[in-house]
């Protein structure tokens, strides 16, 4: 009688790592997806091909500790069966990720910072890199970028016994779908924009300088186009810098999608302007960026950086305007997989007709270092 392969969904195996339940998750893909992201703390074998065609063996190189679940892994799930059906031969206890790697971009973890009168909760979809932030000062809330489905947000607050009073984004995003539309709607929160005209929904124009209260702090919005021509930063309490895309923990933001050469250029000399305005701002200030590009580990961590030590590690930063704008048009990545079609959806402020899955599948693209 056949065996049949268990699955297991993106957010059961969330639910294990974040609780740090011993588990062996094995990662099947060919190298080249695995080299772009990956689940933290996966283990890893080439062993796509040789599945494919039959060759189980690549099996036995894989060291597996005993009585420990395993979990494989490839992009979509269907490779990761067979890996799942072969080690089943092999009494072991084994499940195939439902939906792979494409599903896993939903997949989430926070880390928190509080002080006396803040306390800041940061949300990152683990593979995917995209960083989101609830902020509650006494029973008020605001989020910004959402990033995951508005019941992480909601729960969260509710957790903390706060109203989101403001749901906020830095810029229009290429790689991810905004949620703060749908979640300002959900939670009768005020939607917050940078100043445009690009979009096709309401919202309450944010400018540069201008201040929103919450609780006992207050956010400050600085103009810093250049990844984007409406890219804002966040400034709380003159201590928090919530830069978006602009300016991340080792590297600054790409200046080039949905933009010609000439625009590119363009917003490239309007990025190291912006970047100079952050650098004169006080050493200690803490950067928490709207991305990362690497995995994020569950490790209750969270991803920062003091303004000081970007100065010293970001050689980027130490360069004037001209070598700044030939070293950057020389590093510029390959585009986000569907940003088209994503800015188009934040643009129109709707996904409701798509499978966000599909669309958001890959890496985060948006640094050069």
């Amino acid at each position: 009688m056949k065996k049949v392969i268990s699955n297991i969904n993106t957010e059961t195996l969330r639910t294990w790592l974040d609780e740090d339940k011993q588990v062996f998750v094995l990662d099947v893909r060919p190298k080249d997806q695995r080299d772009e992201w990956k689940i933290p703390g996966s283990h890893y074998v080439d062993a796509y091909k040789r599945l494919k065609s039959g060759d189980m063996s690549v099996l036995v190189e894989v060291q597996i500790p005993k009585n420990v679940p395993v979990v494989t892994v490839c992009e979509a799930g269907r490779t990761s069966q067979i890996a799942a059906s072969e080690l089943k031969k092999q009494g072991i206890e084994v499940y195939s990720l439902e939906g792979g790697m494409k599903a896993w971009s939903l997949a989430w973890n926070k880390a928190e910072l509080k002080d006396s009168q803040l306390k800041i909760i940061q949300i990152r979809r683990t593979g995917k890199g995209c960083v989101s932030y609830l902020l509650g000062s006494e029973n008020e809330a605001i989020v910004v970028d959402a990033s995951v489905i508005s019941e992480v947000y909601t729960n969260l607050a509710k957790e903390n016994n706060w109203q989101i009073k403001y749901v906020i984004d830095t810029h229009i995003h290429a790689d991810h779908l905004s949620r703060a539309r749908e979640l300002a709607k959900i939670t009768n929160a005020e939607l917050f924009m940078p100043d445009q005209d690009k979009v096709n929904f309401s919202f309450h124009k944010i400018h540069n300088d201008d201040i929103l209260k919450l609780g006992s702090c207050y956010l400050k919005a600085i103009q810093t186009p250049g990844h984007t021509v409406e890219s804002m930063t966040y400034f709380v309490n003159d201590k928090y810098l919530f830069t978006g895309d602009t300016l991340f923990t080792n590297a600054v933001g790409r200046p080039d999608l949905k933009a010609d050469l000439d625009a590119t250029k363009a917003r490239t000399k309007a990025l190291y302007q912006s970047l100079q305005k952050l650098l004169t701002l006080p050493e200690d200030v803490i950067v928490l960026p709207g991305h990362t590009g690497e995995p994020i580990e569950f490790d209750n961590k969270v991803v920062q950086i003091k303004l000081r030590e970007l100065k010293k590690s970001v050689g980027m930063l130490k360069l004037n305007e001209e070598d700044f704008t030939n070293t950057l048009l020389q590093r510029i990545p390959a585009t986000p997989p569907n940003y088209l079609s994503i800015v188009e959806k934040n643009l129109k402020g709707d996904f409701s007709d798509v499978n966000p899955i599909d669309l958001e599948a890959g890496a985060n693209r948006c640094a050069i270092s």
